[in-house]
């Protein structure tokens, strides 16, 4: 780390793909700051903030509320002036002020053009990219759901002109690889072994220089191994190459999501089937909110991973709170079909 860095504000950027596990990170690490006062940006996708309001339930006093921060219904690095630079700005001036920021990027951001907000004159000498994050779900990227085979892929479009380029999904991933200083591998229970390894193998085939890669579960990983990495990223750009290096800026036209209201409940598993038969049916990546169950005084926090579905009573409704539910339902563009959606989760097709 150079001098010129020394005086700056630390800040690490969390990425990874759509229910890898960022959240439930930075929770752990709000939980074990070891001394740093921390602050937190949510970058949720979708205007229902799932993931800010998990994190401020869990706000200790070396990160109380008021240091957790949400940018919803936009990517950070696309709403770098409006929203962005003022977010970092108000966390600058609390006092006392924050030790560390962390950066939740959502599931479908790529990490680089983040990156390169942090040039900003009104910031970049007052903030430093300590290190880039990056989570990956040991047992999607074993099966290869995110990181297709690039030579296979190759050599098959090489045999026939007509086959089309990586899905949007893989090149997210690759890019949150690219662009990391370590790797996370989460969820290890699941993908067994083999998988662990199989896992290990397609990272290492994607990225552009040895990484270190931690095998993490629920989060619990040491502070030290991940803060105070001292990258500077954001004067390291040419190392973290991206399939959309270039003078475009990127969009996320490939990806939508809507926000469904949902009834109250008899029982939660009436919910987890539709969620698992909308993952089946109509290829949904991500869900995620509330609902409300018959008879119950706490609240249901759903979070699902295509047909992958977890839930939990996170806290007692508020008397001011209607009881009922609101799930933000994340897809690729074409498939975003809202009244199916709404018909399957309200049980009403």
């Amino acid at each position: 780390m150079s001098l010129d860095n020394l005086e700056k504000l630390p800040v690490t950027v969390i990425t990874g793909f759509l229910g890898s596990g960022k959240t439930t990170l930075i929770r752990h690490l709000m939980q074990n700051p070891q001394g740093k006062r921390l602050a937190v940006v949510v970058n949720e996708f979708g205007d229902v903030g799932v993931d800010g309001e998990i994190l401020k339930s869990c706000a200790i006093p070396e990160c109380p509320a008021e240091n957790i921060m949400e940018l919803a219904n936009g990517c950070i690095c696309c709403t770098v002036a409006d929203d962005f630079i003022p977010t970092i700005e108000a966390l600058m001036k609390l006092d006392p002020r924050p030790d560390h920021i962390l950066i939740e990027t959502s599931g479908l951001a790529l990490p680089k053009p983040l990156l390169k907000a942090f040039d900003w004159p009104d910031i970049r000498s007052r903030i430093t990219v300590d290190g880039v994050i990056a989570l990956a779900d040991a047992e999607a990227v074993a099966a290869g759901r995110f990181a297709p085979d690039v030579a296979a892929v190759d050599a098959q479009r090489a045999a026939d002109d007509s086959l089309d380029h990586e899905t949007p999904l893989s090149e997210v991933f690759e890019d949150q690889i690219a662009c990391a200083d370590i790797i996370l591998l989460t969820k290890p229970d699941l993908a067994g072994l083999d998988g662990i390894a199989r896992a290990k193998q397609v990272i290492a085939a994607e990225t552009p220089r040895p990484l270190p890669v931690v095998e993490v579960a629920e989060g619990a990983v040491d502070p030290r191994v991940i803060l105070g990495l001292g990258a500077a990223a954001e004067d390291d750009m040419d190392a973290r190459p991206s399939h959309h290096d270039g003078p475009h800026d990127h969009d996320h036209e490939d990806f939508e999501s809507i926000v469904v209201d949902v009834p109250e409940l008899d029982n939660p598993m009436e919910l987890v089937g539709r969620i698992e038969r909308l993952a089946n049916e109509m290829n949904i990546l991500r869900v995620k909110g509330y609902a409300a169950v018959a008879g119950k005084p706490m609240r249901l926090l759903v979070q699902a991973v295509g047909a992958r579905v977890r839930h939990q009573f996170d806290r007692p409704w508020h008397p001011s709170e209607a009881r009922a539910g609101r799930l933000v339902v994340i897809a690729e563009h074409d498939d975003i079909r809202g009244d199916q959606i709404r018909a399957i989760l309200n049980n009403a097709d």
